[in-house]
This record gives structure tokens, C-alpha cells and sequence, in this order.
């Protein structure tokens, strides 16, 4: 929560949709964890009801990115740099590989396809991290404020393909289903 937090603040006052976007990933990847307790507390049904929702989240927030990143690209809206976006950015990518595979562990354990679907979501924001980290490190250092609306147009097939694989009930990497 934090760090969805952290990132739509720092996103908004810097003007990086890139940065928006990551953050409002990052929460519906909280909301999964939640569904993932939820589920494990209630019946089966409950939980394809609550992908359905976690994918149309997916879906909304592609479009959101996709529609503010084309519309920062056609008016030339050039973000501010974000430093605090950077640091959320890189930390994320060292966190959220070692978050994943302790969620790879712990499903191992418990026998959950459904906590190993989490633990893909966890990967899907350490890949968002190096896309967002690019994005805004090239607009600091370069001044490519292009650079951030392009990172953004890159996590829309990623954001999209997670909302379309729940509504599916697929997990994202290896076509199983959610149990």
C-alpha cells in the first residue's frame, strides 16, 4: 500500500503517467492479495467473482494509461522529474523478486495455485518496476520527456494481458487456473 501510495503522489506532482499507472498496478495487485486471503476464507465461487473484478481493475487501468500516455505524447506534456519515482522504482525491483519467490514458496507449501497466481502478479510489478525505472531515468538524466508516456504505453499489453488472463481465470505465466 505504501508504495502504491508513494508512487500515485509522487506520479501526480511530477506529472508522470508512467508513474501513475505503476502505482494504481500496485494496488490492484494489494486487492489480489486480499481476494487470495478472502479466498482462502470462503467458498470457490467467491473467488471467480472476485478475478472478474481484479480483471476488469486490469482492464480499466490500461485504458487509463493507454488513453493519458497517447495524450502525452500527441500535446508534448512533459513530466517533471521524479527522484522519489526512481527510488520507489528501483526498490521495487530489488523487493519484488524476493516477495515473489517467497510467494512461490509458501504456495509450494500450501499446495496453492492460487497463492503461485499471486506470486506472478508480484513478478508482473517487478517487470512494470524496470519498465517505469527506465521511463523516468531517461527523462531525469536525459531530458527525454518523452521517455516516461513511452514507459507507459509499454506496461498498457502487460497491464491489459493480466486483466484478460483473470478474466479468464488463467494465471499469467504458465495457463493453469485459479483454484
Amino acid at each position: 500500500m505504501l508504495e502504491a501510495i508513494a508512487a500515485i503522489g509522487a506520479g501526480l506532482v511530477a506529472g508522470s503517467i508512467a508513474l501513475v499507472g505503476f502505482g494504481f498496478d500496485s494496488l490492484i495487485e494489494v486487492s489480489s492479495g486480499v481476494i487470495l486471503l478472502w479466498r482462502l476464507t470462503t467458498g470457490e465461487h467467491r473467488e471467480r467473482i472476485a478475478l472478474k473484478l481484479v480483471g476488469v481493475s486490469f482492464l480499466v487501468l490500461a485504458a487509463y494509461v493507454a488513453f493519458d500516455t497517447t495524450k502525452s505524447l500527441i500535446l508534448h506534456e512533459a513530466p517533471n522529474e521524479s527522484y522519489i519515482g526512481i527510488a520507489i522504482a528501483a526498490l521495487s525491483l530489488i523487493i519484488m523478486p524476493l516477495l515473489a519467490r517467497a510467494k512461490r514458496q509458501v504456495a509450494a507449501n500450501l499446495n496453492s495455485r492460487a497463492m503461485e497466481a499471486d506470486s506472478r502478479q508480484t513478478d508482473i510489478c517487478a517487470y512494470l518496476s524496470a519498465i517505469l525505472l527506465g521511463g523516468l531515468g531517461l527523462n531525469a538524466l536525459l531530458g527525454w520527456w518523452w521517455a516516461d508516456p513511452v514507459a507507459g504505453l509499454v506496461m498498457v499489453p502487460v497491464i491489459a494481458k493480466e486483466g484478460v488472463e483473470a478474466l479468464r481465470g488463467e494465471t499469467c505465466c504458465n495457463g493453469g487456473k485459479y483454484h
